[in-house]
């Protein structure tokens, strides 16, 4: 039998996915004319609602983290990371034991210490205090201190019995280095009507800045021996503060304690005592990120909305289309493309707006702040003096992938819907 060619196998044509004749669509059907103004405006509010929704989830995941980067670094590099305290008898041997627990090798300082509170006042006015006896060596080996003084020196810090406070307490108190303060501690002498308070006057030796207006206005450093005599301490200290080359192995430090100081020790770390203050700042940050995304998901269905709006409107030039012989994943391809054009620039726009304004948020803030003429970040509310903002390149990249992959995925439902339509009955009444 005889094969004519007509009776031959057909061969169908097909393009190549995503070729040029697709994006040359897609891109017209971007730029509206008159009559689908409506459509061009949906497609212009969702390209700005997906940049202001990425930008403003980087921005604010940013200053989040700055926020705890700071507040770590302060609360932790003025408080030590680990706290050992006595259990069976006072801390009379603490030099010694200050000492072997500097051979540990993650302890970089052992720092002996008398904590008590106190009312420090001046001509200027009074404010509640917490005092604290150091040695010299010490509180030159805190970087937190020692790398802050604005007003004076530490040397002679032992030798002259002065003080060292904070320069938010010294603003209130109106003290420079070499002006008095007084200390008011509850529990004094002991006399035949009780327990007198004690009262003693201190020189101003040096004034820090740490930049945290909780310590900078609550924190009077004195000398060990002095501390000691002041708060009827005989010989002790209140505990042994210990700063590591790592804060977050804070555990190994602890069993190494345990494993080679034979003395029963009590142990806190810098987590244990901070643990509610941190944790809040954490479940705000995760709540700020799930109700800011619904900014880029609304901006999402947006692109839903306009793209169902268009295949509607060309549903003409679909059919044209498909009796063309352009195939359903050809006109599906064509507007993927429209939408994801909308959610991709609009996602690498917001990505360079809110690292430009992370990145730039203290100079932003002191800008609007002297344009308005009011303070937009007070020190004493926020416990930082400056805006912070840290930018974490993995957690930009989640942002950037999840809005990329939304406006991918509500491209989807439209794009199906134009592939599926059908010429004839879109024709019918053309």
């Amino acid at each position: 039998m005889t094969v004519t060619p007509a009776q031959g196998p057909m061969i169908e044509n097909r393009s190549k996915a995503f070729a040029a004749f697709e994006w040359l669509i897609a891109l017209r059907y971007l730029r509206a004319r008159r009559r689908e103004g409506f459509i061009s405006v949906i497609a212009g509010f969702s390209f700005v609602g997906i940049m202001l929704g990425v930008a403003t989830l980087i921005i604010v995941l940013s200053v989040m983290n700055g926020f705890r980067k700071e507040l770590l670094d302060k609360i932790v590099g003025i408080n030590g990371h680990v706290f050992v305290g006595a259990i069976d008898k006072p801390l009379t041997d603490y030099a010694d034991l200050s000492k072997a627990l500097e051979r540990i090798p993650s302890v970089l300082l052992a720092l002996p210490l008398v904590e008590g509170q106190a009312l420090a006042s001046a001509q200027a006015g009074a404010g509640g205090v917490l005092v604290r006896g150091v040695r010299e060596g010490d509180i030159k080996r805190i970087p937190a201190i020692a790398n802050n003084i604005k007003m004076g020196t530490l040397d002679g810090f032992s030798g002259n019995s002065g003080v060292v406070i904070g320069k938010r307490l010294a603003e209130q108190l109106f003290l420079r280095p070499g002006d008095n303060i007084t200390l008011t501690a509850p529990k004094g002498a002991q006399t035949a009507f009780g327990t007198a308070p004690r009262i003693k006057t201190y020189p101003v030796a040096a004034i820090y800045e740490i930049g945290m207006s909780e310590f900078d206005s609550a924190f009077v450093y004195m000398p060990l021996e002095e501390a000691q005599a002041y708060f009827n301490r005989e010989g002790d200290v209140s505990a042994i503060e210990l700063f590591l080359a790592n804060p977050d192995r804070v555990d190994e430090a602890k069993a190494a304690i345990s494993t080679r100081i034979e003395r029963p020790l009590f142990l806190t770390d810098w987590r244990q005592r901070n643990k509610t203050f941190f944790g809040v700042l954490e479940v705000e940050r995760n709540v700020m990120f799930l109700i800011l995304t619904l900014i880029v998901l609304v901006a999402a269905l947006n692109i839903v909305s306009g793209l169902i709006m268009l295949v509607k409107d060309k549903s003409a030039d679909i059919a044209i289309l498909r009796t063309m012989g352009t195939t359903r994943g050809a006109i599906m391809r064509i507007f993927l493309i429209t939408g994801a054009a909308i959610g991709f620039v609009g996602t690498f726009a917001g990505f360079a707006l809110g690292t430009v304004i992370a990145l730039n948020v203290e100079n932003l803030r002191a800008f609007v702040s002297k344009l308005t003429q009011t303070n937009l970040f007070p020190a004493e509310f926020y416990f930082l003096s400056h805006l912070p903002a840290d930018v974490d390149p993995r957690e930009v990249a989640v942002v950037v992938g999840m809005a990329l992959l939304l406006s991918l995925i509500a491209t989807l439902y439209p794009a199906w819907r134009a592939a599926r339509l059908d010429p004839v009955e879109a024709l019918r009444y053309e």
